[in-house]
């Protein structure tokens, strides 16, 4: 890939590494934005961002030392420091970091008719304020947002890699009596978001909550949005398929290769070279080419996610998995586009609860899977309309085991996060009724 003459220090900080260590990596990131936020119909605080930092990693007889800044002219002492580091750092196997290899330059996230300025912004709200108006609710508070940012990988090795990456983000709360709705979009490409449809959609749910009936406790079909089901997904299944948590003892799949640990119609798999997909990259954090990774196929487990460090310490390989947080985050397992996917059907032609959101999924039990959530804007649905809202209610149950009681998938996907996922029907589960 292009290599940026402007960044010529990251040649010259390899260099001065490799008179005193092994191997050495730098992760630099810089990036601008631009974010407006809303209260109750006005711009309460608009900002504008310039980011620009770097995280550098040394290797050396296994040893792994770290240090990050975001002051460029800094790099000397920054790679002291992580010198420093790995000399207290307990010594591990390590294999090498990754060779380069040749990569197609095409950026698969980045869309160059993306200005990010404060006044495309500034329309964006107005367009979510122009479909929150089709519904009596008030708007409560809201934000959009829009980036750009450039990252760029370089090692010891040869590899010299850069990404482009745009972003859209918007979000809006609204209120009406007792109610609240929920509603947010976000891409990589512009013209895949829609800030009428998101406008639309809080005053929407807002305002047909309101009033909602009771529902006894008992057994029921149940509808899960995109936004309910990766809130269940994300916090307990897709940890499960980290090999750090099932090589620590902290996953329940961890005995279950080869096994069948969802219905057959499930097929789960990171893709990071969908086409305008936002986790979309051709190389992972650590410099690996991406490929499909399948983890489950028709229900069957198939793999674990695996970054080098973990990997090379449990005698596997890489399944480019590695993502950062922050500017000079360290990598770690994650994923890119991790898709839910299989048989497509009608899942609301039946009577079913439909659950747009659900609220304390982050207290799920990772290791045994159990859960109890608060059910945000649930609704009786009929025929793919919206019926009788219901009143506060809870669902309990077990993430994994609900797997096995999949009846359907939506046709239609969409992104939470870097999740793509369809609405999930799921048979028979708990609600308690309040």
């Amino acid at each position: 890939m292009r290599w940026w003459v402007a960044v010529a220090w990251i040649d010259q900080l390899i260099n001065e590494a490799q008179k005193t260590v092994d191997e050495v990596e730098v992760f630099y990131v810089t990036g601008t934005s631009v974010s407006a936020d809303l209260k109750l119909k006005k711009v309460n605080l608009a900002t504008t961002t310039e980011d620009c930092g770097f995280g550098i990693r040394t290797i050396h007889k296994g040893r792994i030392g770290s240090s990050s800044t975001n002051n460029v002219s800094q790099w000397r002492e920054c790679l002291n420091a992580a010198i420093a580091s790995g000399k207290l750092a307990t010594p591990q196997d390590w294999e090498g970091l990754p060779d380069t290899v040749p990569l197609s330059p095409a950026p698969l996230s980045f869309d160059d008719s993306i200005r990010v300025e404060p006044r495309v912004v500034i329309d964006l709200i107005d367009k979510m304020l122009e479909g929150a108006a089709e519904h009596p609710a008030e708007v409560a508070a809201g934000s959009a947002s829009l980036s750009s940012s450039t990252v760029a990988l370089a090692n010891s090795k040869g590899v010299r890699y850069t990404n482009q990456h745009t972003g859209v983000s918007l979000s809006l709360e609204a209120i009406h009596g007792h109610s609240t709705g929920y509603e947010f979009d976000h891409s990589c490409f512009f013209d895949k978001v829609d800030p009428v449809f998101v406008g639309e959609r809080a005053t929407f749910f807002a305002t047909e909550s309101d009033n909602g009936k009771d529902i006894a406790t008992g057994e029921y079909d149940i509808l899960l949005s995109p936004l309910a089901y990766g809130e269940l997904l994300g916090n307990v299944f897709v940890p499960a398929l980290s090999g750090r948590n099932v090589h620590a003892g902290r996953s329940r799949l961890a005995q279950s290769l080869g096994k069948s640990v969802t219905d057959p119609q499930i097929t789960m798999y990171d893709d990071p070279l969908l086409e305008k997909a936002n986790g979309s990259v051709r190389w992972d954090a650590e410099g690996t080419p991406t490929r499909r990774v399948n983890f489950i196929r028709e229900g069957i487990l198939e793999t674990f996610a695996y970054d080098l460090k973990t990997a090379y310490r449990f005698g596997k390989s890489s399944t480019a998995s590695a993502i950062r947080g922050g500017l000079g985050g360290l990598p770690s397992i994650g994923h890119h586009n991790f898709v839910v996917d299989g048989k497509r059907n009608e899942v609301a032609d039946e009577r079913v609860v439909y659950v747009h959101n659900v609220v304390g999924a982050h207290t799920a039990n990772p290791m045994s899977g159990e859960f109890s959530v608060e059910l945000s804007n649930a609704f009786w649905m009929e025929g793919g309309e919206f019926d009788i809202p219901i009143r506060s209610a809870m669902l309990s149950g077990n993430v994994f085991d609900l797997h096995h009681s999949v009846s359907g998938l939506s046709k239609e996907s969409r992104a939470i996060g870097p999740m793509i996922l369809p609405s999930v029907k799921i048979n028979k589960q708990h609600i308690i009724g309040k």
